[in-house]
């Protein structure tokens, strides 16, 4: 802290000198007002640099200011007097006095100094206005950067890591502590400034303020968040990175395909790549879709059971389908009512609607057209109560026996001949081993468990991974992952018939995440991005093809893995990191 005097009053040699800019002695006298020798300072006389002295008395103040208050809150729920005091506590009580005076002696001494300065500023008597003036111009010194005194304000920058955002305008700061008071509603941001990136910023710091917890690790800038408004995701502070790494070329139908895949387990993707390699060198595989229509099941309730049971028997009735069928398919071009299929509980009613949706996923179009349905039926039933317009017999994100029989989005089924060179050379095992793995882990293994579509290795890995990297709805994996896997050997015994059987593969080309920047161009690296005019849904069934084609790579090179031996091997070679973690963020 620097100890400024008051500039003393001009004398009459200064004031001659002024009024003749010309006279030899004006130069040397500018000369040496401009070099004066350096003025003392307070901090001089620490024995420590001034920002870690304040840090210390800072912490020192707070951290005894809060073990007091704990103390004294034990003492009066036992009834303790709080002057007795213990030894700890009678020094807490000295730390806090002294760290006190010092915060008070370093801020106040600033501010009495600056008040008592303007005071003697008014009585001076000053007979050249603009002269002193100039003279305090010239004696001020430049006040020290905040930085400068404070290194927590800017921390060095690893370059592992993104370097913190800029400081928000007067205008953003106000607008951060009007979130943090609850003035204004955090998810109202976007609608009141009109700028996506803005209102996520200003999101960012105000969460930040309010948990006290930093999220210089998030990155902010490169997204834009103007794509994700009113569809993919609110109240965005800033987004997350997934590695994308590619497998392949994934030989399926004759064609290859370049897979991508989110993820950050090591090793997935190579071993994907593998099973790839294994497909690719025995003539490739073949994907065939059997069944695709997504569903949604409302429940509907009535005063008695039997009454119920007359709406039962109305959906059932084929003339009436092709009535609702009509209803059903205006709530878009593409929506196509397949079947219905009904389940009755006492006096609720479950109904099952399945439909085709195109390259769409489907969930908002298929709720769409049964809302309609329902509003129809209202007029014909009108003591039936709507109680959701899901009754999770659809069955949604969630395990479910009639997803696993009877398949929701696209069933498909992926084969593939594997030759015995090719088990032997690259997948470093025998046909007689994986048959025989297949047959105790995936199939017997997987009903003692009693797994409900879970008769495979690992395909929600491979389906997950996808999923990510094309902008599918992550939590759909949990039904989409249902997988038989199959293996049995053939031509006597020296070649190796693999398949996966997968009911219900959800996904989709066009909405949701499929129309971000960075999954809309993993969806062209595979040929399927956006819809199909020519042939609509056939985008959105490549795509299933493909997941379920490299669900198909990922089982077999698994299984060869564990069979061989080289499972946890290789997660020790290739999935544990040698790298120093806390020299990244140092």
């Amino acid at each position: 802290m620097d100890v400024r005097r008051r500039p003393p009053k001009p004398s009459n040699r200064n004031h001659y000198l002024q009024q003749h800019p010309h006279h030899p002695q004006r130069s040397s006298s500018h000369a040496h007002r401009r070099s004066p020798s350096p003025a003392p300072k307070a901090s001089d006389a620490l024995p420590l640099p001034l920002y870690l002295t304040n840090g210390i008395f800072f912490t020192l103040f707070f951290s005894v200011a809060y073990y007091l208050l704990h103390r004294w809150r034990d003492k009066i729920r036992s009834s303790t007097p709080l002057h007795v005091v213990t030894l700890s506590e009678l020094a807490a009580i000295l730390s806090l006095i002294a760290s006190f005076i010092y915060l008070l002696g370093f801020f106040g001494i600033d501010f009495v100094q600056s008040f008592i300065a303007r005071a003697s500023h008014d009585a001076w008597d000053i007979e050249d206005e603009d002269e002193t003036r100039f003279l305090l111009d010239e004696d001020r010194l430049p006040a020290p950067c905040p930085a400068a005194l404070d290194s927590s304000i800017s921390p060095p920058i690893s370059r592992f890591m993104d370097p913190p955002p800029p400081l928000p305008s007067q205008d953003d700061e106000d607008l951060v502590k009007s979130v943090v008071s609850g003035d204004i509603p955090s998810y109202s941001l976007e609608s009141r400034l009109g700028d996506c990136y803005r209102a996520a910023s200003i999101r960012r710091e105000a969460v930040q303020r309010l948990t006290g917890k930093s999220l210089a690790g998030l990155p902010l800038d490169g997204f834009d968040y103007q794509s994700i408004l009113g569809q993919c995701c609110e109240m965005p502070i800033g987004y997350v990175q997934i590695p994308v790494g590619i497998a392949g070329p994934l030989l399926l139908n004759g064609c290859e395909y370049s897979v991508p895949m989110a993820t950050t387990e090591g090793c997935l993707v190579a071993s994907t790549n593998r099973g790839c390699k294994a497909i690719y060198a025995s003539g490739g595989a073949t994907s065939i879709l059997f069944r695709d229509g997504m569903t949604r099941a409302p429940v509907v309730k009535f005063p008695t059971a039997s009454r119920a049971s007359e709406l039962l028997f109305y959906l059932e009735e084929p003339a009436n389908f092709d009535t609702l069928a009509v209803v059903f398919n205006k709530s878009s071009r593409f929506a196509r009512l397949q079947k219905i299929q009904c389940s009755l509980a006492g006096r609720n009613l479950y109904i099952r609607f399945s439909c085709g949706t195109g390259d769409a996923m489907g969930m908002n179009m298929v709720s769409k057209g049964v809302q309609n349905v329902l509003e129809f039926l209202q007029d014909e039933f009108p003591d039936m109560e709507v109680g959701g317009i899901s009754g999770n017999f659809c069955s949604d994100k969630k395990p479910a026996a009639v997803n696993w029989i009877q398949g929701r989005g696209k069933s498909v089924v992926c084969e593939a001949m594997i030759s015995a060179e090719v088990v032997e050379k690259v997948l470093k095992t025998s046909v007689s081993a994986l048959t025989e793995l297949n047959m105790i882990k995936n199939l017997t293994g997987s009903a003692i468990a009693g797994a409900l579509g879970g008769f495979n290795a690992h395909a929600a890995n491979i389906v997950s991974a996808i999923f990510i990297a094309t902008g599918q709805d992550p939590a759909q994996n949990i039904e989409s992952s249902h997988c038989i896997t199959m293996m049995e050997a053939i031509n006597d015994g020296k070649d190796l018939h693999v398949s996966v059987t997968m009911p219900c593969i959800e996904v989709g080309t066009v909405g949701g995440g499929t129309q971000l920047a960075s999954q809309s161009a993993c969806l062209n690296l595979l040929g399927v991005k956006g819809a199909c005019r020519e042939s609509p849904a056939s985008n959105s069934r490549l795509l299933a093809a493909i997941v379920a084609g490299s669900v198909l790579a990922g089982e077999l090179s698994l299984m060869s893995a564990i069979a061989s031996g080289q499972l946890v091997r290789s997660h020790m070679k290739y999935n544990r990191s040698s790298r120093d973690m806390s020299t990244v963020t140092s």
